[in-house]
């Protein structure tokens, strides 16, 4: 072996630190924090990362992995009369989440199957009793007509405030259960201002005969994704309805013409929109996800249910997630320092709802 350079020993290595200046002498600039190390991320919850440009979302999990999940619910669900449903759907979501990564470190899902029964119970007694008392004397019962035509009037109005009810108490649920480095997220929007969002977009665009729908399918994303925090901190949008009522016009032209295959094309544009106009801080998302590669998505899911009578879930689940994630990505400096923890209770009730009327709060990958 060759004797080493003497020289080397009095080279300064160029990972040494240099020495501090001088008490007297005045810095050349502002501080700037050093570069984490390898794995920091993992155990700092406060590292501040602005010379990262942009960062990815990453799933971990199989179609094998979930498949095995999805067995056991099912079977457990058939044998206890499906009441194991609720518990059914905390065990995916927690795998999901589990399996869904960002900066190093995966986000996580604290909500039980207890929650979500009692929560069902409660939107059974309080929302769906009435409906279905109101639906009897419209349809079964024998009684005066006006009174036949007040309750089928009860039963639109109810419907019309109950969806939004459950979409707004979905999303403050979902959010308030799920975490990332510890921090939870949440929702603190008004359940009586998404209601007057709500019905006046659909009155709207009934008079309209649709073509309001933009402008109301964006002012409903603006409401959800402005009211939801993470830890402190605020996300935020700043699109306009306008924007998507030249290319959601133009689709509604060219629907008789592409036998509906242009809407393929306008969901990938409203994707790309509504993404590319919400904020978390400095941060941006991007979305650039193209038509073609939804329509061949979509289009393999289907088939792949339809030819595994319902197996294929497991895996239909994974490629769209996955597929959500190869073309989102967060641009700009983000700067975690200041995100203190900041979690909000919330009920289930609007959870139980969202099932009860199929009205979905956002932000589920399960």
């Amino acid at each position: 072996m060759a004797d080493p350079d003497p020289s080397a020993a009095r080279r300064p290595s160029p990972f040494a630190r240099k020495p501090p200046p001088p008490q007297d002498a005045a810095p050349a600039g502002p501080a700037l924090p050093p570069p984490p190390s390898a794995g920091s991320y993992r155990t700092d919850p406060s590292i501040v990362a602005p010379h990262r440009a942009s960062r990815r979302l990453f799933f971990h999990g199989s179609g094998g992995s979930l498949f095995g999940i999805f067995i056991v619910n099912v079977l457990l669900t058939l044998v206890t009369l499906g009441v194991y449903y609720f518990w059914a759907k905390v065990r995916v979501r927690t795998y999901v989440l589990s399996q869904s990564e960002i900066e190093g470190d995966r986000f996580a899902y604290h909500g039980t199957g207890r929650e979500l029964l009692i929560g069902f119970l409660k939107a059974v007694l309080f929302f769906a009793v009435p409906i279905v008392a109101l639906s009897l004397v419209r349809d079964v019962l024998d009684v005066w007509v006006g009174l036949k035509v007040l309750a089928g009037l009860l039963v639109y109005l109810l419907l019309v405030v109950f969806v939004p009810l459950a979409t707004v108490g979905a999303r403050r649920y979902r959010l308030s259960r799920s975490s990332w480095r510890g921090i939870r997220f949440s929702f603190r929007g008004r359940a009586r201002d998404f209601v007057r969002i709500f019905v006046a977009g659909s009155v709207a665009s009934s008079f309209t005969f649709g073509l309001y729908y933009p402008f109301f399918d964006t002012q409903r994303y603006a409401f959800m994704a402005a009211q939801s925090w993470f830890g402190t901190r605020r996300f935020g949008f700043d699109g306009a309805g306008r924007d998507l009522f030249g290319p959601f016009l133009l689709a509604v032209l060219l629907t008789p013409f592409t036998l509906g295959l242009v809407w393929f094309w306008y969901v990938a544009r409203r994707r790309r929109y509504l993404w590319d106009h919400t904020t978390f801080g400095e941060v941006r998302f991007r979305c650039t996800v193209p038509a073609r590669p939804l329509f061949r998505l979509l289009a393999g899911n289907l088939l792949l249910l339809v030819l595994t009578l319902g197996l294929g879930w497991p895996w239909a689940k994974v490629r769209s997630i996955r597929f959500a994630f190869r073309y989102l990505t967060l641009e700009g400096p983000l700067d975690l320092t200041a995100i203190q923890q900041d979690a909000r209770a919330a009920s289930a009730t609007g959870e139980g709802l969202a099932g009860l009327l199929d009205a979905g709060g956002g932000f589920d990958l399960g």
